[in-house]
């Protein structure tokens, strides 16, 4: 008998790892042009806010090589680009909401001569008041709606009884996606209005719906595809649909192929960024540092539009409870509009702020008493059965203390600490720090009835599958685990199982690769697919050769049934031959979550990911300078699909979490204009920047506690956040100067600069 073998729980290779280090993976623009295609590029504004009183075009449509310029007046269908407020135009008209907005759009035979002629555009404006920042926003009373409120039990009873109380701010800035490839979209007209679009995106079916509003026909005439993205991180979820409608919108216009590959200036001013937030707390605790009540307020930056601000707000909240328990909470969000580019999705969705904050609590209540921060974290963590977040649902059974606990143990936390007190002692320009923090995100988007996936399996005569489903390939090895899946129900090599790309004409009607839900949405779908066309295939063998269910194994890709061994290939020839369906769907839809955010109640999340770090930093007290000397990480994804994938997205996630905290600051001047805008200015880590010691370990979990695909956990966005640590042991670091009678404030990004003015103002 063939020995077992399993797919499923291997550390297989990213599907497309040889083919990108050996240059091979085609990205949207590496396909080969059709003749005739036109190049596109954007004429942007340079106001903030205005009227624009005047647009002169012609010396843009008179540059050689120019073929034809577009403005608002030549949209078919809808002016507006935007996933649901209907207030983001794909082209200005009559008034500009932000620096760098699309003004109108410049078709060319080539790149470069779109680019140059867009700058030749003569346009008068006249300026209207611009709001630049939460404090205006405040003041001005311009709001995207109105403040959201979640409350659990008494917060000012409780706080007008606590033996002790603090109160505090912190700012987080925004952050750039940086992905590596920039937005590109490319689109084919066809023929009778049909088209076909490449699009580098996290949501084929928005681009699809999008594009279908802009040219005022309906969605069966435009198919998006997308194999792989070099990057997206959020940036390419609701945001990809303004470069592809206006490859849509030239191309349907033209009868010619169009193609808009951003230049990474116009990307960065053109799209949006992570929400820049402003909060404050008050925090009554006992001697112990156990939490009595606690107020929060959240405000943050959502530039011009709606975008995705809501839901993402909402998740801020969500998480400003992280891995404790708040009986008595009141949570306050205010979601400001400003005149600058829209704020949209970007990894975590709003929870790292939240998590933030709750973090620097923990430390201002062990700063008060004199305590270590890891036991105040641990006297506040969700423990009791009957515990409850702030929006109702219940916390269940959790890995966060055990995990804690683990790593504490591993990473010599308290020796170290110890010994970083005394190495304090002796130094007076370099300061070490070293902080634990705990992770506990909510796994499922927010808004309940995007929790769905879809997938198509085919198998062919020669036993080879193909398997397409709605999740995007944007790097984070989403492909090869969902095939994992599938080769494990037919118990085939994961050679024999082919990937193809996204496609809305394969699988409609899908959500975003978002949430982190991709694997448990499509790895399930996926699963449903593979396993109806095995239940036929076993059906089929049953009466051939006269056994049960039971006694028909599919393994090593062969198949046992009594007293035979046939191969895999040799089944399906035959059921083919007996006219058995060898294609199938598949559908799935996440089970038991629901929210009401009329009242902010409900079970937005189907379970939590869980993990903690421990991040040792040392400052320069002259320069402010920072770095990070040792990071230990012990995260659980369940039952792992694919342990080296899950290492590579925890490591990932983690460095990026640490740029936003540190290193990569936005910057807009005081006329709106982003003045971060390049690599020249905007800084990412390095490899240079990479902790001198990584540790990483996937913790030994018993698996989800929710019925998820293998009992997997999700792993793309909630590493991200184990970052905070960095910032938590650069605040310790700087407290290290001088006297801790005061409690050091940090805010985010941690730049040298911001260190030495926390230094210097002690």
């Amino acid at each position: 008998m063939t020995k077992p073998t399993r797919s499923v729980g291997q550390p297989a290779a990213h599907d497309s790892a040889m083919a990108q280090v050996t240059g091979q993976a085609r990205y949207v623009d590496d396909l080969p042009e059709l003749p005739g295609t036109l190049h596109l590029a954007f004429g942007r504004s340079e106001r903030a806010h205005a009227k624009i009183a005047k647009m002169d075009l012609a010396n843009v449509a008179a540059f050689p090589g120019v073929e034809a310029v577009y403005t608002a007046q030549d949209i078919i269908g809808k002016n507006d680009v935007s996933p649901i407020g209907g207030d983001d135009p794909l082209l200005a008209d009559g008034e500009v909401i932000f620096h760098g907005q699309a003004l109108f759009l410049v078709a060319a035979v080539s790149k470069n001569i779109a680019r140059r002629a867009a700058r030749l555009a003569n346009i008068s404006y006249q300026d209207l008041p611009a709001i630049l920042s939460i404090e205006a926003a405040r003041a001005a009373g311009s709001r995207l709606e109105d403040a959201q409120i979640i409350r659990q039990g008494d917060a000012a009873n409780a706080l007008a009884s606590a033996p002790h109380t603090i109160e505090g701010k912190l700012a987080t800035g925004a952050q750039d996606h940086f992905y590596l490839e920039g937005q590109i979209a490319y689109a084919i007209p066809g023929e009778a209005g049909e088209m076909r679009v490449f699009s580098s995106t996290q949501h084929p079916s928005e681009v699809q719906g999008g594009i279908a509003h802009v040219l005022d026909c309906p969605a069966h005439k435009i198919s998006v595809e997308i194999r792989r993205m070099g990057g997206g991180f959020g940036g390419k979820e609701t945001q990809a649909l303004l470069i592809a409608a206006a490859t849509a919108l030239v191309a349907s216009q033209s009868g010619r192929p169009a193609k808009l590959c951003m230049d990474r200036d116009d990307d960065m001013a053109m799209t949006g960024k992570r929400h820049g937030f402003e909060m404050a707390y008050r925090a009554g605790f006992d001697d112990a540092g156990v939490l009595h009540g606690i107020e929060i307020d959240l405000a943050s930056d959502c530039g011009c539009s709606m975008d995705l601000s809501a839901a993402i707000n909402d998740r801020a909240m969500f998480h400003a409870d992280n891995a404790y328990a708040l009986h008595d909470v009141i949570i306050r969000s205010e979601r400001f509009r400003t005149n600058k580019v829209s704020a949209t999705a970007f990894r975590g969705f709003g929870g790292p702020q939240g998590m933030i904050l709750i973090e620097r609590v923990m430390d201002h209540i062990a700063n008060e008493l004199g305590l270590d921060p890891l036991l105040v974290r641990q006297r506040n963590f969700y423990r009791k059965a009957q515990d409850t977040a702030p929006y109702g649902q219940k916390i269940g059974p959790l890995e966060i203390e055990p995990i804690v606990a683990e790593l504490a143990k591993s990473s010599d936390y308290q020796a170290r600490r110890t010994e970083i007190e005394h190495w304090n002692q002796a130094h007076q320009t370099s300061k070490r720090g070293i902080c634990l923090t705990p992770v506990k995100f909510g796994i499922s988007f927010t808004t309940t009835f995007l929790n769905q996936a879809g997938a198509l399996v085919h198998v062919y005569r020669d036993g080879s599958v193909i398997l397409n489903h709605g999740g995007t390939e944007m790097g984070q090895g989403l492909f090869v685990k969902v095939a994992q899946v599938v080769a494990d129900v037919f118990g085939l090599p994961l050679a024999d199982i082919q990937v193809s790309a996204t496609a809305t004409d394969k699988v409609p009607n899908t959500s975003a690769t978002a949430a982190s839900s991709g694997s448990d949405l499509n790895g399930m779908a996926a699963q449903l697919a593979a396993k109806t066309i095995r239940a036929r295939l076993i059906n089929f063998a049953k009466k051939e050769y006269k056994c049960a269910a039971d006694q028909i194994h599919f393994s090593g890709g062969k198949v046992q049934v009594p007293g035979a061994e046939l191969g895999f290939a040799e089944l399906v020839e035959l059921a083919y031959q007996a006219q058995i369906s060898l294609s199938s769907t598949g559908f799935y839809a996440t089970p038991d979550i629901s929210y009401d955010r009329t009242n902010h109640q409900g079970t937005p999340f189907f379970y939590y990911a869980e993990g903690a770090a421990v991040s040792e930093v040392e400052i320069d007290t002259l320069t402010g300078e920072a770095r990070v000397r040792r990071v230990d990480i012990l995260h659980s994804v369940g039952k792992s699909l694919n342990p080296a994938i899950d290492l590579g997205q925890i490591e990932g996630g983690f460095i990026q979490g640490m740029g936003w905290l540190t290193n990569e600051e936005v910057c807009f001047d005081a006329v709106g204009r982003l003045t971060t805008h390049a690599p020249s200015t905007y800084k990412i880590p390095t490899s240079s920047d990479r902790p001198d010691h990584f540790n990483i370990k996937l913790y030994a979990s018993k698996g989800s506690e929710a019925e998820t695909v293998h009992r997997s956990k999700a792993v793309g966005e909630p590493p991200f956040m184990l970052a905070i640590s960095v910032h938590g042991a650069l605040r310790a670091a700087i407290a290290a100067t001088g006297s801790q009678d005061r409690f050091v404030e940090l805010n985010a990004p941690a730049t040298p600069e911001t260190i030495l003015r926390a230094i210097t103002s002690k």
